[in-house]
């Protein structure tokens, strides 16, 4: 017992006796130096100043030095002796003294800058690979902050209860992201890697706040910062292999630390709007490695979203001949649509590991994985293991936000008046334009329900006049089934031919985990009643865009048809990536015809059609029955994941998309007139070539095995298009009409392909590289048999405004004389989710397919 007590005496003399060393660092006139590094001399051990120059770490009794680093400054030393009281030591640096020795310039007239480039140059592979593994710790603390908020963003107001949330005053400004995390990194070559999340935090939620390091390697020859994200090409590190190609280089000088030479050169651009850094990077003489760097990349860098962003690395020997970085802080600037934003994400290295003894599998499908208390962390926790003090303002938004998250947490239900009265009345202006999307609070019923604006769905068409087609869906979480019950009701009013058609349909889906930790994600659904579909299911044609086709100009090319059917189906996704997709159906198929010829313009009179495709029919369908089968398999091999601690994410792999798809129609059951087999095959991929640009590409084949009796809605059709509004790319053949290759052949293919160059050319002509305007081209291709085939090729500009794209499409089809236009849609850095918005609305069936 004695023993015990002992011991448990020493280890609280232990924890007492350690001292807290804190102070600030400065430069020679007062002014402070934000971020620095304070390291313990021959040690990888130290913290980092936070951005108003303090630090702060504790010590056990003895002697230390303390080294203060700072990039363009004169590295400084202070012996400290720690014993039973705390300690403030400031540093006061000076600007970095640089040599320079007589400079002998050769005959070409060039600075000796590049002579150490070229030596750093033939290293880069050596430090690139020189590790073959390793582990380390990284802390990381990212915040953004908002120096003027307008009181519009793209003429929509932003309510005060936002402004409210975000804590911002009364001038708009104050944080609106503030986190921490420590995330253990593991590498191994050749090309494995692996982030195990331990802890983090974020503000006002119970998130785990940024996570994943932005690992930058100037040792590789493409440079990706947020996954390539600030520009898909990524940036040419200064010492690329080709580097001497888009840089200068000057000298500005040399200084000592520790006994070692270090050159100083400054990094120049020779092109604005190349993917190029600016700025100053140390070389250490004779093992031309990096020492440290300081860059900046701007929108002359063709940097994306941000205005700015300066990259700082400070690098530390971990072993005689490995450094890697310490510190590392991006700074960046953002001013856009009014808004004025800065921010900074610091990284701090720790605890390296250079012979790491990885277990079997450990480098597997899971490439980031939380620990299940990642979130559940202490506040006297992170005060122990902050390498990066918190500044005053940070403390009072962790204080602000977190007891607002928690009293609104701890009142949720409590509170459910309240929370309804947040939502307010439903509103005329929702009712017609916006839809109502509420939820009903509840301790014991909580349930979401929304309904469709009511002018969005009018739409006019030559079968029905104007038509009304509004739906609702009510939804559920059932917490012990872990499933989510969604019932979804449909109804559509012709006021010309007076027709009402209903349908409803209720979804199951489930998004869990099983015992053993197998990703458990799945749906079951089933429909029925009456409904009015296009021929082509499909099709891309919208109420919308057929309503304005047919009033202004004459072409309804909705073809439209009537239906009492009734569906099921179920879905899985599987742990490894692949779906799977098996439904049933029946379809009793009623032709409609035209009732109303109405147009603004009666001089488009001749262009209406009957409302059947005329490209492929003569005559009307007749009425018949339709039993089909449905399935599909879908796999990206080699598919990665983010695994959360109740949740998997997939994140994609290198590898393309396969899917498989089959549907049979099976004769006289349940008076089923249709008799035959349908397959496809379809290969897809987006393809990052850095430099290149991205290459997007889609490949189909298919056909009939069995088409004995196969009425138009089960022809293979294709994605058409007669509207100078471009539809969904790498799909659709832009210059196309909607049923002009629908067929029943025996075998098909088609090939949709383009290349986004991300200012690969445009860049050195002088307009377009300001603007940022970049070009695109492909192709899309149709082969049936010898006398059927189709082409499309194209050409334009996209990212015009950050969201339009222009294309020249020409369309050649045997036998006719080849088609030029043009074509206007969404691409680039916003319209990428413009086009996403646009299509990928929702289904009157939910499924996970």
């Amino acid at each position: 017992m004695k023993f015990f007590l002992l011991l448990l005496f020493c280890l609280h003399l232990v924890s007492v006796s350690a001292q807290k060393i804190e102070g600030k660092v400065f430069d020679d006139k007062g002014n402070i130096l934000p971020f620095a590094s304070i390291l313990i001399k021959g040690t990888t051990q130290g913290v980092t100043a936070n951005n108003e120059g303090y630090f702060s770490f504790t010590l056990q009794p003895g002697r230390y030095t303390l080294v203060c680093h700072y990039i363009g400054y004169a590295s400084q030393e202070r012996s400290v002796t720690v014993s039973s009281t705390n300690m403030v030591v400031n540093f006061n640096l000076t600007v970095q003294t640089l040599t320079l020795k007589p400079i002998v310039i050769n005959r070409d007239g060039e600075d000796p800058a590049y002579e150490i480039i070229r030596q750093a140059i033939k290293k880069r592979p050596f430090y690139e690979k020189q590790v073959k593994a390793y582990q380390a710790e990284v802390y990381i603390k990212g915040i953004m902050k908002l120096r003027k908020l307008p009181e519009k963003v793209l003429g929509k107001k932003i309510p005060q209860q936002d402004r409210n949330d975000m804590a911002l005053d009364s001038s708009g400004k104050g944080i609106i992201y503030l986190s921490e995390s420590v995330t253990k990194i593991s590498k191994q070559q050749p090309g494995k890697s692996k982030l195990e999340v331990i802890s983090g935090r974020e503000s006002g939620s119970n998130g785990f706040g940024f996570n994943f390091p932005v690992t930058i390697s100037f040792y590789n020859n493409n440079v990706n910062i947020f996954d390539a994200q600030l520009n898909p090409r990524g940036f040419i590190s200064p010492i690329a292999d080709g580097a001497l190609n888009y840089y200068y280089y000057r000298l500005l000088g040399s200084f000592f630390e520790d006994g070692k030479q270090i050159n100083t050169i400054k990094v120049i651009p020779k092109r604005i709007y190349e993917p190029l850094f600016s700025g100053i990077i140390n070389i250490a003489e004779d093992d031309w490695r990096i020492y440290n760097c300081d860059l900046l990349l701007t929108k002359e860098s063709q940097l994306e979203v941000l205005d700015s962003l300066e990259i700082s690395q400070i690098f530390v020997p971990v072993s005689n001949d490995v450094w890697r970085v310490k510190n590392q802080v991006l700074h960046f600037n953002f001013k856009q649509l009014g808004i004025d934003a800065v921010g900074d994400f610091v990284n701090v290295y720790s605890k390296y590991n250079l012979e790491p003894n990885f277990p079997k599998n450990f480098f597997n499908r899971v490439v980031i994985k939380y620990d299940s208390a990642a979130n559940k962390k202490t506040k006297a926790y992170w005060d122990s293991i902050r390498p990066v003090p918190l500044e005053p303002e940070e403390i009072k938004d962790y204080n602000i936000k977190d007891s607002i998250y928690e009293i609104r947490k701890d009142s949720a239900y409590q509170n459910i008046d309240s929370l309804k009265k947040k939502q307010g009345k439903v509103k005329f202006t929702e009712i017609l334009w916006t839809g109502v999307n509420r939820t009903h609070y509840s301790k014991t019923n909580t349930y979401r329900y929304e309904v469709d604006p009511l002018l969005k769905v009018l739409q006019y068409n030559t079968v029905e006049g104007v038509a009304i087609n509004p739906s609702f869906t009510i939804s559920k979480l059932v917490k012990q089934w872990n499933t989510r019950i969604s019932f979804l009701g449909d109804i559509r009013y012709g006021f010309n031919n007076h027709h009402f058609n209903a349908w409803a349909g209720l979804n199951f889906r489930t998004r869990d985990f099983d015992n053993d930790k197998k990703l458990k994600r799945q749906s079951f659904y089933i429909a029925g009643g009456k409904r009015v579909s296009q021929f082509f299911k499909e099709s891309t044609l919208d109420g919308l865009g057929n309503t304005i086709g047919t009033l202004l100009y004459g072409r309804n090319e909705m073809k439209i048809y009537e239906n009492y059917f009734g569906k099921a189906g179920f879905s899985k996704l599987f742990e490894s990536g692949a779906r799977f997709l098996i439904e049933g159906e029946y379809e009793d198929r009623m032709p409609l015809d035209n009732t109303t010829s109405y147009i603004f313009n009666d001089k488009y009179q001749y262009r209406l059609k009957p409302n059947y495709p005329v490209e492929i029919l003569s005559s009307q369908f007749t009425r018949h029955q339709a039993v089909l089968l449905h399935a599909a398999f879908s796999i990206k091999p080699g598919q990665k994941y983010i695994e959360f601690p109740n949740s998997k994410v997939a994140i994609g792999s290198r590898y393309p998309t396969f899917t498989i798809d089959y549907t049979k129609g099976f004769k006289n059951i349940l008076g089923s007139d249709v008799d035959y087999d349908k397959w496809s095959l379809d290969i897809s991929d987006n393809a990052n070539l850095k430099l290149a640009g991205v290459i997007k590409y889609k490949l189909v084949v298919g056909g009939f095995l069995n088409n004995k009796s196969v009425y138009v809605q089960d022809y293979q059709h294709f994605y058409g298009n007669v509207s100078h509004i471009a539809k969904e790319y790498v799909q659709t053949f832009q210059l196309a009409s909607y049923y002009q290759f629908s067929n029943t052949s025996s075998f098909y293919s088609e090939l949709h392909f383009e290349h986004h160059l991300n200012g690969l050319l445009t860049n050195k002509i002088p307009v377009l590289k300001t603007l940022n305007w970049n070009l695109v081209y492909g192709t899309n291709a149709l082969y049936i048999n010898p006398d059927v085939t189709y082409a499309e090729a194209f050409a334009g500009l996209e990212n015009i405004f950050k969201f339009l794209r222009f294309d020249v499409v020409a369309g050649f089809q045997n036998g006719y004389k080849p088609n030029f236009t043009y074509r206007i849609g969404f691409d680039g850095l916003l319209g990428s989710a413009v086009n996403s918005m646009r299509f990928s609305k929702r289904k009157k069936v939910i499924s996970e397919w």
